[in-house]
Protein backbone atom coordinates (compact mmCIF):
# COMPACT_ATOMS: atom_id res chain seq x y z
CA UNK A 1 0.00 0.00 0.00
CA UNK A 2 1.64 3.03 -0.71
CA UNK A 3 2.44 5.48 1.89
CA UNK A 4 1.41 9.13 1.34
CA UNK A 5 2.69 12.49 2.80
CA UNK A 6 1.93 16.09 2.87
CA UNK A 7 4.24 18.22 3.30
CA UNK A 8 2.98 22.34 4.17
CA UNK A 9 5.76 24.56 3.89
CA UNK A 10 5.63 27.96 2.21
CA UNK A 11 9.44 28.19 1.60
CA UNK A 12 10.20 26.43 -1.62
CA UNK A 13 13.84 26.01 -0.12
CA UNK A 14 13.10 24.13 2.91
CA UNK A 15 9.56 22.55 0.35
CA UNK A 16 12.95 20.85 -1.63
CA UNK A 17 15.08 20.05 0.96
CA UNK A 18 11.96 18.11 3.23
CA UNK A 19 11.43 15.92 -0.09
CA UNK A 20 15.17 15.28 -0.30
CA UNK A 21 14.98 13.64 2.88
CA UNK A 22 12.50 10.94 2.30
CA UNK A 23 12.64 7.60 0.03
CA UNK A 24 11.24 7.37 -3.23
CA UNK A 25 8.64 4.21 -2.08
CA UNK A 26 6.66 7.61 -0.47
CA UNK A 27 4.30 9.57 -2.35
CA UNK A 28 4.71 12.64 -1.67
CA UNK A 29 2.52 16.48 -2.34
CA UNK A 30 3.37 19.75 -1.45
CA UNK A 31 1.20 22.45 -0.50
CA UNK A 32 2.19 26.51 0.35
CA UNK A 33 -0.54 27.32 2.06
CA UNK A 34 -3.76 26.93 4.00
CA UNK A 35 -6.17 26.64 0.46
CA UNK A 36 -4.19 24.25 -1.18
CA UNK A 37 -3.68 22.60 1.67
CA UNK A 38 -6.96 21.47 2.09
CA UNK A 39 -7.56 21.09 -1.23
CA UNK A 40 -4.77 18.49 -1.44
CA UNK A 41 -5.95 17.04 1.54
CA UNK A 42 -9.23 15.72 -0.07
CA UNK A 43 -7.60 15.12 -3.36
CA UNK A 44 -4.78 12.69 -1.98
CA UNK A 45 -6.48 11.44 1.55
CA UNK A 46 -2.55 11.49 2.94
CA UNK A 47 -1.21 9.34 6.10
CA UNK A 48 0.79 12.13 7.59
CA UNK A 49 1.06 15.74 7.16
CA UNK A 50 3.78 17.80 8.20
CA UNK A 51 2.25 21.44 9.05
CA UNK A 52 4.46 24.38 9.12
CA UNK A 53 2.37 26.76 11.51
CA UNK A 54 4.31 30.15 9.70
CA UNK A 55 1.81 29.95 6.53
CA UNK A 56 0.75 33.24 4.49
CA UNK A 57 -0.55 35.48 5.36
CA UNK A 58 0.37 35.13 8.83
CA UNK A 59 4.06 33.77 8.21
CA UNK A 60 5.64 35.17 11.21
CA UNK A 61 2.66 34.08 13.39
CA UNK A 62 0.81 30.55 13.90
CA UNK A 63 -2.87 31.59 13.55
CA UNK A 64 -2.92 30.35 10.09
CA UNK A 65 -1.34 26.92 10.68
CA UNK A 66 -3.74 26.23 13.99
CA UNK A 67 -6.59 27.14 12.11
CA UNK A 68 -5.12 24.67 9.37
CA UNK A 69 -4.44 22.04 12.05
CA UNK A 70 -8.25 22.12 13.30
CA UNK A 71 -9.53 21.64 9.56
CA UNK A 72 -7.51 18.64 9.05
CA UNK A 73 -8.37 16.92 12.19
CA UNK A 74 -11.89 17.11 11.35
CA UNK A 75 -11.87 16.47 8.08
CA UNK A 76 -9.17 13.74 8.24
CA UNK A 77 -9.15 12.31 11.76
CA UNK A 78 -7.24 9.29 10.87
CA UNK A 79 -4.35 11.50 9.15
CA UNK A 80 -1.18 11.95 11.76
CA UNK A 81 -0.46 15.93 11.77
CA UNK A 82 3.31 16.46 12.73
CA UNK A 83 3.51 20.41 13.49
CA UNK A 84 6.76 22.19 12.30
CA UNK A 85 8.17 24.70 14.74
CA UNK A 86 10.96 27.27 15.33
CA UNK A 87 13.64 25.61 18.28
CA UNK A 88 12.57 28.94 20.25
CA UNK A 89 8.60 28.40 19.95
CA UNK A 90 8.04 25.19 22.36
CA UNK A 91 4.67 26.62 23.52
CA UNK A 92 2.88 26.66 19.88
CA UNK A 93 4.31 23.00 19.37
CA UNK A 94 2.76 22.09 23.16
CA UNK A 95 -0.31 23.78 22.33
CA UNK A 96 -0.94 21.95 18.83
CA UNK A 97 -0.01 18.39 20.62
CA UNK A 98 -2.97 19.37 22.95
CA UNK A 99 -5.07 19.86 19.54
CA UNK A 100 -4.32 16.39 18.56
CA UNK A 101 -1.26 16.30 16.06
CA UNK A 102 0.08 13.66 16.95
CA UNK A 103 4.04 14.85 16.94
CA UNK A 104 5.92 17.81 16.54
CA UNK A 105 9.83 18.25 14.97
CA UNK A 106 12.24 21.91 15.88
CA UNK A 107 13.46 23.20 12.77
CA UNK A 108 16.55 23.23 11.73
CA UNK A 109 16.11 20.65 9.22
CA UNK A 110 17.98 17.24 10.52
CA UNK A 111 17.29 14.54 7.49
CA UNK A 112 17.87 11.81 9.98
CA UNK A 113 15.41 13.03 12.76
CA UNK A 114 12.82 14.21 10.73
CA UNK A 115 12.77 11.13 8.19
CA UNK A 116 12.43 9.22 11.94
CA UNK A 117 9.44 11.63 13.24
CA UNK A 118 7.67 10.83 10.10
CA UNK A 119 8.62 7.10 9.82
CA UNK A 120 6.98 7.01 13.48
CA UNK A 121 3.89 8.51 12.65
CA UNK A 122 3.00 6.34 9.46
CA UNK A 123 3.58 3.49 11.78
CA UNK A 124 1.03 5.05 14.40
CA UNK A 125 -1.74 5.21 11.11
CA UNK A 126 -1.18 1.85 10.23
CA UNK A 127 -1.47 0.24 13.45
CA UNK A 128 -4.93 2.46 14.06
CA UNK A 129 -6.22 1.01 10.64
CA UNK A 130 -5.20 -2.50 11.44
CA UNK A 131 -6.93 -2.16 14.60
CA UNK A 132 -10.04 -0.46 12.41
CA UNK A 133 -9.83 -3.71 10.54
CA UNK A 134 -9.90 -6.07 13.21
CA UNK A 135 -13.23 -4.08 14.28
CA UNK A 136 -14.29 -4.37 11.03
CA UNK A 137 -14.77 -8.21 11.63
CA UNK A 138 -17.71 -7.94 13.74
CA UNK A 139 -19.39 -6.70 11.07
CA UNK A 140 -19.34 -3.08 11.87
CA UNK A 141 -21.10 -4.02 14.75
CA UNK A 142 -20.87 -5.60 18.38
CA UNK A 143 -24.29 -7.27 18.29
CA UNK A 144 -23.97 -10.93 17.10
CA UNK A 145 -25.26 -11.91 13.86
CA UNK A 146 -25.92 -8.51 12.78
CA UNK A 147 -24.14 -7.19 9.40
CA UNK A 148 -24.01 -3.36 8.67
CA UNK A 149 -22.17 -0.68 8.19
CA UNK A 150 -25.17 2.01 6.92
CA UNK A 151 -25.79 5.05 9.44
CA UNK A 152 -29.06 3.62 9.40
CA UNK A 153 -28.67 0.23 11.03
CA UNK A 154 -25.78 1.58 13.35
CA UNK A 155 -28.00 3.92 15.27
CA UNK A 156 -30.61 1.05 15.74
CA UNK A 157 -27.26 -0.57 16.98
CA UNK A 158 -26.36 1.75 19.13
CA UNK A 159 -29.98 2.83 20.98
CA UNK A 160 -30.33 -1.03 21.37
CA UNK A 161 -26.84 -0.91 23.08
CA UNK A 162 -28.36 1.55 25.47
CA UNK A 163 -31.73 -0.14 25.91
CA UNK A 164 -30.41 -4.02 26.57
CA UNK A 165 -29.32 -3.31 30.25
CA UNK A 166 -32.49 -2.25 31.34
CA UNK A 167 -35.73 -3.98 31.83
CA UNK A 168 -37.74 -1.70 29.79
CA UNK A 169 -40.05 -3.12 27.34
CA UNK A 170 -39.17 -2.64 23.89
CA UNK A 171 -41.63 -3.10 20.52
CA UNK A 172 -39.35 -3.77 17.38
CA UNK A 173 -40.95 -2.91 14.17
CA UNK A 174 -40.15 -3.49 10.61
CA UNK A 175 -40.77 -5.56 7.19
CA UNK A 176 -40.44 -9.14 7.32
CA UNK A 177 -37.09 -10.67 6.93
CA UNK A 178 -35.07 -7.00 8.25
CA UNK A 179 -33.89 -9.37 11.56
CA UNK A 180 -36.34 -8.26 14.41
CA UNK A 181 -36.08 -11.61 15.85
CA UNK A 182 -31.83 -11.20 16.26
CA UNK A 183 -32.33 -8.03 17.74
CA UNK A 184 -34.58 -9.44 20.29
CA UNK A 185 -32.17 -11.96 21.23
CA UNK A 186 -28.76 -9.31 21.28
CA UNK A 187 -30.94 -7.08 23.89
CA UNK A 188 -31.38 -10.55 26.13
CA UNK A 189 -27.88 -11.58 25.49
CA UNK A 190 -26.46 -8.10 26.44
CA UNK A 191 -28.51 -7.42 29.71
CA UNK A 192 -28.04 -9.01 33.12
CA UNK A 193 -30.45 -12.08 32.28
CA UNK A 194 -28.30 -13.10 29.41
CA UNK A 195 -27.76 -16.36 31.68
CA UNK A 196 -31.55 -16.27 32.14
CA UNK A 197 -34.17 -18.37 29.10
CA UNK A 198 -35.16 -16.41 26.21
CA UNK A 199 -38.61 -17.72 24.99
CA UNK A 200 -39.97 -16.87 21.59
CA UNK A 201 -43.55 -16.95 20.62
CA UNK A 202 -44.94 -16.43 17.21
CA UNK A 203 -48.42 -14.91 17.88
CA UNK A 204 -49.39 -15.64 14.08
CA UNK A 205 -48.50 -19.27 13.69
CA UNK A 206 -50.32 -20.17 16.48
CA UNK A 207 -54.47 -20.80 16.42
CA UNK A 208 -56.20 -18.77 18.67
CA UNK A 209 -57.77 -21.60 20.86
CA UNK A 210 -54.42 -22.92 21.30
CA UNK A 211 -52.20 -19.29 22.13
CA UNK A 212 -53.63 -18.86 25.18
CA UNK A 213 -52.42 -21.91 26.51
CA UNK A 214 -49.10 -21.48 24.69
CA UNK A 215 -48.60 -17.82 26.27
CA UNK A 216 -50.16 -18.62 29.92
CA UNK A 217 -50.05 -22.74 30.16
CA UNK A 218 -53.19 -24.62 31.91
CA UNK A 219 -54.01 -27.25 35.27
CA UNK A 220 -54.72 -30.79 34.92
CA UNK A 221 -58.11 -30.74 33.56
CA UNK A 222 -58.95 -27.67 32.73
CA UNK A 223 -60.11 -28.98 29.42
CA UNK A 224 -60.51 -32.06 27.10
CA UNK A 225 -56.98 -33.46 26.25
CA UNK A 226 -55.20 -31.21 29.24
CA UNK A 227 -53.45 -34.43 31.20
CA UNK A 228 -51.40 -32.60 33.22
CA UNK A 229 -50.37 -29.42 34.20
CA UNK A 230 -48.13 -27.67 31.91
CA UNK A 231 -45.85 -24.10 31.83
CA UNK A 232 -46.75 -21.74 29.12
CA UNK A 233 -44.09 -19.31 28.02
CA UNK A 234 -44.15 -16.93 30.08
CA UNK A 235 -43.52 -18.76 33.02
CA UNK A 236 -40.56 -21.12 31.11
CA UNK A 237 -39.43 -17.28 30.74
CA UNK A 238 -39.13 -16.54 34.11
CA UNK A 239 -35.88 -14.32 34.93
CA UNK A 240 -35.12 -14.31 31.10
CA UNK A 241 -37.02 -12.50 28.47
CA UNK A 242 -40.38 -13.34 26.71
CA UNK A 243 -40.37 -12.72 22.90
CA UNK A 244 -43.54 -11.84 21.47
CA UNK A 245 -43.04 -12.11 17.53
CA UNK A 246 -46.20 -10.68 15.39
CA UNK A 247 -47.63 -9.18 18.25
CA UNK A 248 -49.88 -7.11 16.02
CA UNK A 249 -51.30 -10.34 14.77
CA UNK A 250 -52.78 -11.29 18.26
CA UNK A 251 -56.20 -11.55 18.67
CA UNK A 252 -58.05 -9.03 20.39
CA UNK A 253 -59.64 -10.83 23.19
CA UNK A 254 -56.31 -12.15 24.44
CA UNK A 255 -54.81 -8.81 24.14
CA UNK A 256 -56.03 -8.17 27.25
CA UNK A 257 -55.07 -10.76 29.13
CA UNK A 258 -52.04 -9.84 28.01
CA UNK A 259 -52.29 -6.20 29.04
CA UNK A 260 -53.03 -7.63 33.05
CA UNK A 261 -49.74 -9.99 33.02
CA UNK A 262 -47.51 -6.49 31.70
CA UNK A 263 -49.38 -4.37 34.56
CA UNK A 264 -49.27 -6.67 37.35
CA UNK A 265 -46.67 -9.33 36.23
CA UNK A 266 -48.69 -12.13 37.15
CA UNK A 267 -50.30 -15.13 34.98
CA UNK A 268 -53.25 -17.17 35.48
CA UNK A 269 -53.23 -20.39 34.09
CA UNK A 270 -56.22 -22.02 31.92
CA UNK A 271 -57.95 -23.30 34.60
CA UNK A 272 -56.50 -22.13 37.90
CA UNK A 273 -57.21 -19.17 40.07
CA UNK A 274 -54.14 -18.28 41.71
CA UNK A 275 -51.95 -15.92 39.76
CA UNK A 276 -48.43 -16.36 39.88
CA UNK A 277 -46.00 -14.48 39.85
CA UNK A 278 -42.96 -13.75 37.24
CA UNK A 279 -40.27 -11.61 36.71
CA UNK A 280 -39.81 -11.60 32.66
CA UNK A 281 -38.12 -8.59 30.04
CA UNK A 282 -40.95 -8.51 27.15
CA UNK A 283 -39.45 -7.78 23.83
CA UNK A 284 -42.20 -7.82 21.14
CA UNK A 285 -41.89 -7.73 17.37
CA UNK A 286 -44.77 -6.54 13.90
CA UNK A 287 -44.00 -6.12 10.33
CA UNK A 288 -47.28 -4.49 10.78
CA UNK A 289 -48.26 -0.68 11.11
CA UNK A 290 -49.84 -0.86 14.79
CA UNK A 291 -51.30 2.74 15.30
CA UNK A 292 -53.19 1.59 11.50
CA UNK A 293 -54.44 -1.57 13.76
CA UNK A 294 -55.40 0.72 16.70
CA UNK A 295 -57.39 2.83 14.13
CA UNK A 296 -59.57 -0.14 12.45
CA UNK A 297 -59.60 -1.48 15.62
CA UNK A 298 -58.07 -4.59 15.75
CA UNK A 299 -55.57 -3.54 18.49
CA UNK A 300 -55.60 -2.28 21.52
CA UNK A 301 -54.27 1.42 22.11
CA UNK A 302 -53.32 0.74 25.99
CA UNK A 303 -51.83 -2.45 25.01
CA UNK A 304 -49.77 -0.26 22.48
CA UNK A 305 -48.41 2.32 25.21
CA UNK A 306 -47.67 -1.35 27.46
CA UNK A 307 -45.36 -2.28 24.59
CA UNK A 308 -43.71 0.32 23.16
CA UNK A 309 -41.71 2.01 25.87
CA UNK A 310 -38.41 2.04 23.71
CA UNK A 311 -39.64 1.37 19.64
CA UNK A 312 -36.73 0.08 17.42
CA UNK A 313 -37.97 0.89 13.55
CA UNK A 314 -35.81 -1.39 11.66
CA UNK A 315 -35.32 0.00 8.22
CA UNK A 316 -35.51 -2.06 5.19
CA UNK A 317 -32.24 -3.19 3.44
CA UNK A 318 -33.34 -0.90 0.35
CA UNK A 319 -33.01 2.20 2.70
CA UNK A 320 -29.82 1.18 4.50
CA UNK A 321 -26.78 2.69 2.55
CA UNK A 322 -24.74 0.41 1.11
CA UNK A 323 -25.87 -2.61 3.30
CA UNK A 324 -27.13 -4.82 0.55
CA UNK A 325 -23.57 -5.33 -0.65
CA UNK A 326 -21.82 -5.86 2.73
CA UNK A 327 -24.60 -8.49 3.77
CA UNK A 328 -24.50 -9.62 0.77
CA UNK A 329 -20.24 -10.57 0.92
CA UNK A 330 -20.78 -11.94 4.36
CA UNK A 331 -23.58 -14.72 3.58
CA UNK A 332 -21.30 -15.49 0.93
CA UNK A 333 -18.43 -16.21 2.86
CA UNK A 334 -20.72 -17.90 5.75
CA UNK A 335 -22.74 -20.17 2.85
CA UNK A 336 -19.54 -20.90 0.76
CA UNK A 337 -17.72 -22.58 4.47
CA UNK A 338 -21.04 -24.31 4.85
CA UNK A 339 -21.00 -25.69 1.34
CA UNK A 340 -16.94 -26.23 1.34
CA UNK A 341 -16.91 -23.46 -1.53
CA UNK A 342 -14.93 -20.99 0.64
CA UNK A 343 -13.89 -19.23 -2.13
CA UNK A 344 -16.01 -17.59 -3.77
CA UNK A 345 -16.31 -13.99 -4.60
CA UNK A 346 -18.93 -11.76 -6.76
CA UNK A 347 -18.28 -10.45 -10.24
CA UNK A 348 -18.64 -6.44 -10.74
CA UNK A 349 -21.92 -7.40 -12.83
CA UNK A 350 -23.25 -9.15 -9.40
CA UNK A 351 -22.16 -6.44 -7.48
CA UNK A 352 -23.99 -4.14 -9.90
CA UNK A 353 -26.95 -6.62 -9.35
CA UNK A 354 -27.24 -6.60 -5.37
CA UNK A 355 -26.65 -2.69 -5.35
CA UNK A 356 -29.75 -1.96 -7.40
CA UNK A 357 -32.32 -4.73 -6.59
CA UNK A 358 -34.96 -3.29 -3.75
CA UNK A 359 -34.91 -6.89 -2.07
CA UNK A 360 -38.53 -6.76 -1.54
CA UNK A 361 -37.87 -10.22 0.93
CA UNK A 362 -34.49 -8.25 2.58
CA UNK A 363 -32.30 -10.64 4.15
CA UNK A 364 -34.40 -13.75 3.89
CA UNK A 365 -34.78 -13.42 0.45
CA UNK A 366 -31.13 -12.65 0.29
CA UNK A 367 -30.18 -15.19 1.46
CA UNK A 368 -32.34 -17.77 -0.58
CA UNK A 369 -30.33 -16.01 -3.50
CA UNK A 370 -26.83 -16.57 -2.55
CA UNK A 371 -27.45 -19.60 -1.35
CA UNK A 372 -29.00 -20.70 -4.65
CA UNK A 373 -26.03 -19.07 -6.19
CA UNK A 374 -23.21 -20.79 -4.01
CA UNK A 375 -24.79 -23.94 -5.24
CA UNK A 376 -25.18 -22.91 -8.89
CA UNK A 377 -22.00 -20.46 -9.88
CA UNK A 378 -19.65 -22.48 -11.75
CA UNK A 379 -15.60 -21.64 -10.79
CA UNK A 380 -14.90 -19.01 -8.19
CA UNK A 381 -16.85 -16.43 -9.64
CA UNK A 382 -20.76 -15.81 -8.39
CA UNK A 383 -22.81 -13.65 -11.09
CA UNK A 384 -26.10 -12.10 -11.27
CA UNK A 385 -27.07 -14.75 -13.63
CA UNK A 386 -26.35 -17.29 -10.20
CA UNK A 387 -28.39 -15.07 -8.12
CA UNK A 388 -31.29 -14.58 -10.29
CA UNK A 389 -30.86 -10.94 -10.48
CA UNK A 390 -31.18 -8.80 -13.29
CA UNK A 391 -27.81 -7.34 -14.23
CA UNK A 392 -28.59 -4.72 -16.36
CA UNK A 393 -28.51 -1.41 -14.79
CA UNK A 394 -30.49 1.37 -16.97
CA UNK A 395 -28.34 4.20 -15.50
CA UNK A 396 -25.24 2.68 -16.02
CA UNK A 397 -24.44 4.82 -19.58
CA UNK A 398 -25.71 7.62 -17.60
CA UNK A 399 -23.21 7.37 -15.02
CA UNK A 400 -20.47 6.94 -17.35
CA UNK A 401 -20.89 10.96 -17.66
CA UNK A 402 -17.95 12.14 -15.00
CA UNK A 403 -20.04 15.17 -14.29
CA UNK A 404 -23.24 13.32 -13.18
CA UNK A 405 -21.16 10.98 -11.03
CA UNK A 406 -19.47 13.76 -9.24
CA UNK A 407 -23.02 15.19 -8.52
CA UNK A 408 -24.31 12.05 -7.58
CA UNK A 409 -22.08 10.99 -4.88
CA UNK A 410 -21.91 15.42 -3.83
CA UNK A 411 -25.69 14.66 -3.68
CA UNK A 412 -25.75 11.33 -1.28
CA UNK A 413 -22.99 13.11 0.57
CA UNK A 414 -25.18 16.31 1.69
CA UNK A 415 -27.90 13.76 2.55
CA UNK A 416 -25.94 11.35 4.54
CA UNK A 417 -24.56 13.57 6.64
CA UNK A 418 -27.85 15.80 7.33
CA UNK A 419 -28.96 12.63 8.50
CA UNK A 420 -26.43 12.02 10.78
CA UNK A 421 -26.47 15.77 12.18
CA UNK A 422 -30.25 15.49 12.20
CA UNK A 423 -30.74 17.98 9.80
CA UNK A 424 -28.32 20.88 12.10
CA UNK A 425 -26.84 22.89 9.32
CA UNK A 426 -24.00 24.11 11.78
CA UNK A 427 -23.14 20.83 12.11
CA UNK A 428 -23.84 19.09 8.51
CA UNK A 429 -21.44 22.10 7.02
CA UNK A 430 -18.63 21.24 9.92
CA UNK A 431 -18.93 17.87 8.93
CA UNK A 432 -18.75 17.96 4.96
CA UNK A 433 -15.97 21.04 5.73
CA UNK A 434 -17.66 23.70 3.60
CA UNK A 435 -19.36 26.67 5.07
CA UNK A 436 -23.46 27.33 5.62
CA UNK A 437 -23.85 29.62 2.79
CA UNK A 438 -22.12 27.08 0.08
CA UNK A 439 -24.21 24.50 1.86
CA UNK A 440 -27.04 25.79 1.35
CA UNK A 441 -26.02 26.67 -2.12
CA UNK A 442 -25.89 23.03 -2.67
CA UNK A 443 -29.04 21.92 -1.22
CA UNK A 444 -30.58 24.37 -3.23
CA UNK A 445 -28.91 23.07 -6.40
CA UNK A 446 -29.86 19.48 -5.45
CA UNK A 447 -33.42 20.20 -4.27
CA UNK A 448 -32.41 18.81 -0.69
CA UNK A 449 -34.76 19.09 2.06
CA UNK A 450 -33.05 20.48 5.10
CA UNK A 451 -35.39 19.73 7.85
CA UNK A 452 -36.29 16.22 8.80
CA UNK A 453 -40.06 17.41 7.57
CA UNK A 454 -40.40 15.75 4.37
CA UNK A 455 -41.14 18.14 1.50
CA UNK A 456 -45.44 17.87 1.11
CA UNK A 457 -45.08 19.07 -2.51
Amino acid sequence: MTRRLLIVEDDPGLQSQMRWCFSDDLEITVASDRDSALAALRRVEPDVVTLDLGLPPDPGGASEGFGLLEDILRLANMTKVIVVTGREDKENAVKAIGMGACDFYQKPLDAEILTFVVNRAFRLAELERENQDLSRQRNGTNIKGIVAASPQMLAICRTLEKVAPTDVTTLITGETGTGKELLARAIHDLSHRARKPFAAINCAAIPENLLESELFGFEKGSFTGATHTKKGKIESANGGTLFLDEIGDMPMALQAKLLRFLQERVVDRVGSVQPIPVDVRVVCATHRNVKTLIESGDFREDLYYRISEITLDVPPVRERDGDALVIAQSLLKALGKQMDRPNLNFTEDAIDAINNYSWPGNVREMINKIKRATIMADGKRVTAEDLELPSENPTKDHQLNLRQVRENAERQAIVQALRTCNFNIAQTSRLLGVTRPTLYNLTDKYRIETSAEPSKT
